[in-house]
């Protein structure tokens, strides 16, 4: 078995997760794990024998389907616009900037993920550039280029993420729109960020301890030397 063959890859993906629909976001159909702690047993032995990260891209995060339906209610303010999803997972957000028109790159360190991407894209009939690649350490000018609008997700559940995430975003906002996602991590900037607009989003209460999250849409200002947190 080699975590280099799509087709291995596709098979694995298909065979622990179920088409189906994020609950805020029905129009979009996506693979997704039917149950949590099955699926992280599953693939815990697969997952460190190819090296790979856990399967968080089998999940509908609430961050994603939070900028899948912002995005979808106005699909013309994407139209046209070349996204980067960073980090965007099975891809659900990514589907759903295609979907209104723009043209997305997704950008992911985890392979599968990025196979799930392609195929939840299939499944909805749109295209999507994925990317396996870490650019958070890349000069934004280099890694950015012909991008105008980049969208992260929940990505700022551990400190360390957070840092490199925060520092490379708010270089990325120099000429360009970026926006985050957040429902409530601890590490989410509060400096140098704009409210755009709240959702409640239905959620699984196996990852989250609860059955709703109140997610915000912020718009990330360009680096102005001030902290990333407001702690040391």
């Amino acid at each position: 078995m080699s975590s280099d063959d799509p087709a291995e890859l596709e098979r694995f993906i298909l065979s622990h997760t179920a088409w189906s629909q994020a609950p805020l976001v029905p129009e979009i159909r996506v693979l997704l794990a039917t149950e949590v702690t099955p699926l992280w047993q599953a693939t815990e032995t697969f997952l460190k024998l190819h090296n790979m990260e856990p399967p968080f891209w089998a999940f509908a995060w609430p961050g994603a389907q939070a900028f899948a339906r912002w995005m979808l209610d106005a699909p013309a303010r994407w139209a046209g616009a070349r996204v980067l999803d960073l980090g965007g997972g099975g891809g659900l957000a990514s589907i759903a900037a295609a979907r209104c028109g723009a043209t997305v790159t997704l950008v992911e360190v985890d392979r599968l993920a990025g196979v799930a991407a392609r195929l939840n894209a299939a499944a909805n009939r749109v295209s999507l550039d994925v990317r396996i690649a870490d650019i958070l350490d890349a000069d934004p000018t280099e890694a950015l280029a012909g991008v105008d609008v980049v969208v992260v997700g929940d990505l700022f559940y551990s400190r360390p993420l957070a840092e490199r995430v925060v520092a490379f975003l708010r270089a990325a906002a120099g000429g360009r729109d970026v926006y985050l996602a957040d429902p409530g991590r601890m590490y989410v900037p509060t400096v140098g960020v704009a409210l755009e607009v709240e959702f409640e989003v239905p959620v699984l209460f196996d990852l989250e301890g609860q059955n709703m999250k109140k997610t915000r849409i912020l718009k990330v200002g360009a680096d102005a030397g001030g902290p990333l947190f407001p702690w040391p």
